[in-house]
């Protein structure tokens, strides 16, 4: 392990290039063609064998230690949000309108910098490493699912990953058994009014009136449906009706999201989103139509693994906590690989302690202290290794 951390340091300055030269060229869900060929590029002169177009735009590199041992995946996702920096840094992004506001470059250079160091380890490496670069994280229905259908997980006997956590601590790891990040919906409504001059309401069915009963009515659904000790958020996130200062609108359209851990909780929501809609709109005699569509599902960490990577993060060069976290409501694909594989989600904390402010995942001005992708690297670095170590006996696959 100490091999390990002495690499790995000695490569931080790359690691901090490639993120910083990913940051500044940004790519969206499903389009983040030169960034896959850039991950490929650097695989393939390190000599691992390699995979593109995996599943859509993903990329697999393998590489094969000199002893027989298990397979270990470690997965990184490299797309970019559709939101205009707003930052100062000088490798701010040069394409208009796209941002890395979520770390995944961070991701990326962490695991690419991971690969260089093992790579030159492999006399000490007993088993497989797949280095799992996933696309389209950010945007429905993922990029997970269509990489698991073409393959990425065969004969894969464990899967780890982290997220870079911008209000988490630098230097802290946050690890959670069971359900950590909870499943997110989108639901589309829209309300079929009669519009008409702003002079007489009379004669109208006021799409906004009702579109505003409905947000209130809709917020009844977690306060008052169900039980206080089940997390759900429902939350409308747009409101759109736009017509002239003296014309009512003839139709609006609510857009809006649904977070659940539990499988009948989300089902519940579902219907129920339905029965206010249908009954606000029937009240005033107006029609609808709602579209409930279903994301990710439920992040459950297993809980040898969990335990395995919080034990070892413990030990490791810069991290200076372990903690248990707490559930959040924001959704994650790497949810799918865990119902194929045993593995865990963490947590690496990114939070500049001298920022005066830290802005949150998704926001224009979001950044992250670099030194983040070295403790990312570390604790990965060493679970891996250390599975294998200890899984060399066992049954395993052998990727090839």
């Amino acid at each position: 392990m100490e091999q390990l951390y002495r690499k790995l340091d000695a490569v931080y300055d790359e690691m901090v290039e490639i993120r910083r030269y990913l940051h500044q060229y940004p790519e969206l869900s499903f389009k983040e063609e030169k960034t896959a060929a850039y991950i490929a590029e650097y695989h393939t002169k390190l000599g691992h064998e390699v995979r593109t177009n995996v599943g859509g735009n993903g990329v697999l590199a393998y590489l094969k230690g000199e002893k027989p041992g298990p397979t270990v995946a470690l997965r990184a996702d490299f797309d970019a949000l559709p939101i205009q920096e707003q930052t100062d840094v000088p490798f701010k992004s040069a394409n208009d309108g796209v941002m890395h506001a979520c770390g995944h470059d961070g991701h990326t250079a962490t695991l690419l910098g991971l690969a260089k160091v093992l790579n030159g380890m492999k006399s000490d490496i007993e088993g497989t490493i797949v280095f799992l670069h996933q696309h389209a994280e950010e945007l429905p229905p993922g990029g997970a699912v269509s990489m698991i259908e073409d393959g990425c997980l065969d004969d894969v006997d464990v899967i780890f990953g982290t997220h870079l956590q911008a209000q988490m601590p630098l230097g802290e790891i946050g690890y959670r058994t069971g359900a950590l990040q909870a499943a997110p919906d989108r639901f589309d409504i829209k309300i079929q009014g009669e519009g008409g001059h702003g002079a007489y309401p009379q004669d109208t069915k006021d799409s906004i009136v009702i579109g505003g009963q409905l947000i209130s009515n809709l917020q009844q659904i977690v306060s008052r449906r169900i039980d206080p000790l089940d997390l759900a958020v429902v939350s409308v996130c747009n409101f759109e009706a736009k017509n002239p200062y003296n014309v009512i609108a003839d139709t609006a359209e609510l857009t809006g999201t649904v977070r659940t851990f539990k499988e009948e909780t989300r089902s519940f929501i579902e219907k129920e989103i339905e029965r206010i809609v249908q009954g606000t709109c029937q009240m005033s005699g107006a029609g609808y139509e709602y579209t409930y569509m279903r994301g990710y599902p439920t992040l459950v960490n297993h809980k040898e693994e969990t335990e395995f990577v919080a034990e070892i993060a413990k030990g490791v060069p810069g991290i200076e906590s372990v903690n248990e976290t707490p559930q959040i409501m924001g959704g994650e694909d790497f949810s799918y690989y865990l119902q194929h594989v045993k593995g865990t989600f963490f947590f690496t904390g990114a939070k500049n302690p001298e920022w005066e402010k830290t802005y949150p995942h998704h926001h224009p001005k979001f950044d992250i202290d670099e030194r983040a992708l070295l403790h990312a690297a570390k604790v990965l670095g060493k679970a891996s290794l250390q599975y294998m170590k200890e899984h060399a006996n066992s049954s395993f696959n052998v990727v090839g």
